[in-house]
């Protein structure tokens, strides 16, 4: 059972699918910076400085030691936005290697000469028809 499991371990697939959950992690956290910090300041400016994360319908106010109950709703919509960007920039990435492996579809197939051996029974045969 170990040799089994070491063996799905050392597979290819799961080595490349761990990189990749390692390497879309980190990328959603510049993602999600890029959106927290580069776009929704800018959008917030417009919208009179409004900060997304601020926004909420509060529910119920706090009540001693409880807190208030709210639908951050500000929270959600900068999700969305990490959500897209994040789909954006994968689509972008799956295109752009479909165009290049279609490039190296579309090359025409290498025209091979004849092997050692076919060329040596050529020579052989043309032997035998001089004498």
């Amino acid at each position: 059972m170990l040799k089994e499991f070491k063996a799905f371990i050392l597979r290819g697939n799961v080595l490349d699918l761990a990189v990749a959950v390692i390497i879309g992690g980190a990328f959603g956290s510049i993602v999600s910076s890029l959106v927290n910090d580069i776009i929704m300041p800018p959008i917030g400016l417009l919208l009179g400085g409004v900060d997304f994360s601020d926004l909420q319908w509060l529910l119920k106010e706090a009540q001693g030691e409880q807190g208030p109950v709210a639908l951050r709703y500000g929270i959600f919509i900068q999700k969305v936005l990490d959500f897209l960007i994040i789909a954006s920039a994968v689509f972008a990435a799956v295109k752009a290697y479909n165009f290049t492996k279609k490039k190296e579809e579309a090359k025409p197939a290498e025209v091979k000469g004849p092997t050692e051996l076919e060329v040596l029974l050529e020579i052989r045969d043309a032997l035998l028809k001089n004498k």
